[in-house]
This record gives C-alpha cells, structure tokens and sequence, in this order.
C-alpha cells in the first residue's frame, strides 16, 4: 500500500473511531445529554462500536492499524515496514485530534451547559467527566471526554494496567493475522476486535480507564488543551506520558510474545 493509503485510511479511521468513542463519554458525562449518566457500560460499547466502524472505514485502505500500539507491534513482528512506521503514527495523530474536535462540535451546546453550571463550577471534587478530582487535582471536569485518568494515582499500578491490557489487545490482533497479506483485518477480524476492546473495558478498564492507544489520549488531550472550554481546567499533563509509554511497552511486548510461542 502507498504512503498515501496510509495517510487518508489512519486518519479517517482514527478520527472516526475518536469521534464515536470520545461521543459516548461526552454522551455520559455531559448535562443536557440524554445519556447522561448511563455508565460504564455505555461507554465501554460505545468504544467497542468506535473500533469497529473505523477499522470497516479503514481496513481496506491503510490496514486499519488505528493505534500505535498495534504499528509497533506488527512492526516488531515483521508485517509493517519500519519505514512506513511514521506515516502510521502520524496519521493516526493527526486522526485523533479531528476526531476530538468533532466530539466538540457535535456536543457544543452540551459542553456550555456543563461547564457553566453553578454545581460545576463550585465543585471541589467529584467525578465529573470521569475523573477523581481529589486524585487528580490538576484534571479539569470534562477532561476524562478526552483522555483517560487513574481512579488511584499509583505510577507503577498504572503503567502496569495499561501494559497489560494493551498486551492483550495486540495479542488478539496479531494472532488474527492482521499483517497477512496486507489486507487489514478484514469483516471476521474487525469484529473479533471490537469484542476484544469491550472485554478489555469491563474487565481492565477500571483502574486507569484503559487508554490502549497512545494517540486515543495524547491527541484528544492536546485538543483540550487548546479548545476555548469556560472553566475547563486543566488537562494533567503530569500523567499524560502513562497511557502513551504503557500501549506502546504492551504493544512490542505482545509481539515478541506472539514470536517466542
């Protein structure tokens, strides 16, 4: 496939995938939603969902690897070019913060709402947007629409969580064969991984809220950072290198695992 496969199917594919998954947080989380508080399981569907629409858009163009992670992965395990690696990461990037800013303006009016409520501007902690305000002082109240957050502050825990569950996305993806031939995953594969990331969420995603994907948080995180949100805090950078370090550690980590047996 060309560079410019790549570059149109990662970036399609990621913002899509960013868009439906950062949609369904925004969904829960935000006032004036009506899926306001449906809850975990929502969301970890909903990602579900986001995976398999872009990796359909995607897997035909570009291989739908739609994450870092799995880049480096197959890259290890010898079914991506190295050379192609950057292409890979940077389209996915770039996807990502489109994706972001489209779950902005698809939720416009909703973001306002939230963030000028009185209960939200004088809360001093709480939950809001699915982070621990008193565990993370520095994350704003819509943040965890954008990018992931520990519910306990544990730098090896954390890291840890995010290694392993990553581990096992890559691991089910590889032993799909997603690098044969060079044909994406195809229908079967798409869905096989989508099931795989709602099983990921309901049962590893509860400590750090299961990132997996370094480019899922980093570049929704910087679109926080940049978006003109009233009262929207900050966006805690100190933690921000955990779920990009961790999917990436669990990404190589499952292909030589993949290799070894």
């Amino acid at each position: 496939m060309s560079s410019s496969d790549i570059f149109i199917g990662e970036t399609i594919g990621t913002a899509v995938l960013i868009l439906l998954g950062g949609g369904v947080c925004a969904a829960v989380t935000l006032k004036r939603s009506k899926a306001k508080d449906a809850g975990w399981l929502a969301i970890t569907f909903g990602w579900g969902f986001a995976v398999l629409t872009g990796a359909y858009l995607a897997g035909g163009v570009s291989g739908a690897h739609l994450n870092p992670a799995v880049t480096i992965g197959l890259a290890v395990d010898g079914g991506t070019k190295w050379s192609d690696v950057p292409i890979y990461l940077g389209s996915q990037l770039l996807g990502a913060m489109i994706g972001a800013v489209l779950v902005w303006a698809t939720y416009y009016g909703q973001f306002q709402a939230h963030l000028t409520d009185p209960e939200i501007i004088n809360a001093k902690s709480g939950d809001e947007g699915m982070v621990d305000l008193k565990a993370a002082p520095k994350a704003g109240p819509v943040l965890g629409i954008f990018s992931t957050g520990p519910e306990i502050r544990n730098v090896a825990q954390n890291l840890v969580t995010e290694v392993i569950a990553t581990t096992v996305l890559v691991l089910a993806i590889l032993t799909q064969g997603l690098n044969d031939g060079g044909n994406g995953l195809g229908v079967l594969g798409a869905l096989i991984t989508a099931l795989v990331v709602v099983g990921i969420g309901l049962s590893l995603g509860g400590p750090t809220g299961y990132a997996i994907n370094p480019v899922r948080d980093l570049g929704p995180r910087v679109v926080h950072s940049l978006l003109p949100l009233p009262n929207k805090g900050g966006s805690d950078w100190s933690y921000a290198w955990i779920p990009v370090v961790g999917p990436l550690i669990g990404g190589t980590l499952a292909a030589f695992i993949f290799k070894l047996f």
